[in-house]
């Protein structure tokens, strides 16, 4: 087992693996940007480096001087968080070559996911469902027409490097295809370096469920169940729950198995998320896998009852894991909040948080690395928290959701939570009745 763990991220991730370490007996190193000086990450890790400038580019994503704490601080792994260099092989394969323990999945294996062609090629070999569409990048607008045409309209143009809803565009007519290439090629660039772009048949009123795998360095690869992720904004999630609402016993034995194929084909080793569109006839379609954990990771923890920061941990020691595939024994339904005004379309919300008071009680949990008096940076990430309830049915759920949302005090800031006391109402909501485009016409003023 490690002596000691640098943690590559801020915020509530870093807080969150800190905590596992501490129970693990394993000592931690916080790294941080001068904006993140006062974050309770920086106070509870056992040592603390400084990185660099607020820009991400001169701290969190800079390899140099994260290797350089590495160096300075005698630690023997590494855990990536998710975002900043979560995903990124080059890291992977600086930290194998010094010798650091990544915890992750392979400079190699984060390759053939990281890039969604490559990623879509794989898993067609593996036998799992994937989206008509393109074989490989478009070449040019006019290769574009007539994969487009090809397979009928509506198409979605998605760049091969994306994630976060960047370098995405619908195209419902033939008419507009020209314009929207190009302005998902542009900021594809703007935000990857890579303006890559492919054409995929677009799944018309979808479900976004994803499966949470492990797989350990023997080659034994599991499932730990769904998570439905469909409450979205411009494909950013703000709702996450476990079991969908929408999933049968047939359709997630099925998806599980797909999952678990999906790891095997590239002898996955850690913790990761196989994400699927899933048609309203529930006809299911590979979208992409994230070689990270999730925002979302506490949902499976609740409904399973599993660390999966420690199962992380222990696999990238070279401990093997059960060979069983887990299956909800709860409900649990996470909320993010953000620093973000939802009256005034989202718009981000940071400075000084002069009063907060998060939720308790059973089967409430709140993973946060804000307080009272903490200034939100505006540098990074608009998410201050995440909270998550646990219990018996989806109703009592969301009945728990509503009471710990009532509770939860913000001020100073505008935050999402009453977007989501608003959604905890919404009749279609609690009945389950939604997909990935259900807030496109939500109203928060009802």
């Amino acid at each position: 087992m490690f002596n000691k763990i640098l943690i590559a991220n801020r915020g509530e991730i870093a807080l969150r693996i800190i905590r596992t370490c501490r129970e693990m007996g394993i000592k931690t190193v916080a790294v941080y940007s001068t904006a993140d000086r006062e974050s309770l990450h920086v106070r509870f890790a056992d040592e603390a480096v400084c990185i660099g400038p607020p820009a991400s580019s001169e701290s969190y994503l800079s390899i140099p001087r994260i290797m350089a704490a590495v160096e300075i601080t005698n630690a023997d792994a590494i855990h990536p968080g998710y975002g900043f260099l979560a995903e990124n092989a080059e890291f992977a394969e600086v930290c194998s070559e010094y010798g650091i323990k990544f915890i992750g999945p392979s400079a190699d294996q984060i390759r053939k996911m990281g890039d969604k062609i490559t990623a879509k090629e794989t898993m067609i070999k593996a036998g799992v469902p994937v989206v008509p569409g393109s074989d490989g990048l478009v070449k040019d607008l006019k290769h574009g027409h007539k994969i487009a045409k090809d397979i009928g309209y509506p198409v979605i143009i998605k760049a091969t490097a994306g994630g976060g809803g960047k370098g995405m565009r619908v195209v419902w007519e033939e008419k507009d295809f020209e314009t929207a290439y190009t302005l998902a090629r542009t900021e594809a660039k703007a935000a990857f370096g890579n303006d890559g772009v492919y054409v995929e048949k677009f799944v018309e009123e979808p479900r976004h469920i994803e499966f949470q795998i492990a797989g350990d360095q023997f080659g034994t690869v599991v499932h730990l169940s769904e998570r439905d992720c469909s409450i979205q904004r411009r494909h950013q999630k703000l709702v996450e729950e476990s079991p969908s609402p929408f999933m049968t016993d047939e359709l997630r034995e099925k998806m599980g198995e797909a999952a678990v194929k999906a790891g095997q084909c590239i002898n996955y080793e850690g913790v990761g998320t196989v994400e699927f569109l899933v048609d309203k006839y529930r006809n299911f379609y590979f979208m992409e896998m994230n070689t990270r954990i999730q925002v979302e990771h506490p949902v499976t923890e609740e409904v399973i009852d599993h660390d999966l920061i420690k199962e992380q941990i222990k696999i990238a020691a070279g401990e093997r894991i059960s060979g069983k595939n887990y299956y909800p024994t709860m409900y649990a339904m996470e909320c993010r909040i953000n620093a973000e005004d939802p009256f005034h379309n989202f718009r981000p919300s940071p400075g000084r948080i002069s009063s907060f008071h998060s939720s308790k009680g059973h089967g409430v949990r709140v993973d946060t690395h804000v307080y009272a008096g903490y200034t939100i940076p505006p540098f990074y990430d608009s998410m201050i928290a995440k909270l998550i309830c646990r219990a018996r049915t989806r109703e009592e759920v969301i009945r728990k959701m509503e009471r710990a949302l009532d509770e939860f005090i913000i001020e100073g800031v505008k935050t999402t939570v009453p977007f989501h006391q608003r959604l905890m109402k919404d009749e279609n909501f609690r009945n389950g009745n939604f997909h990935t485009g259900f807030l496109n016409d939500f109203d928060l003023t009802q």
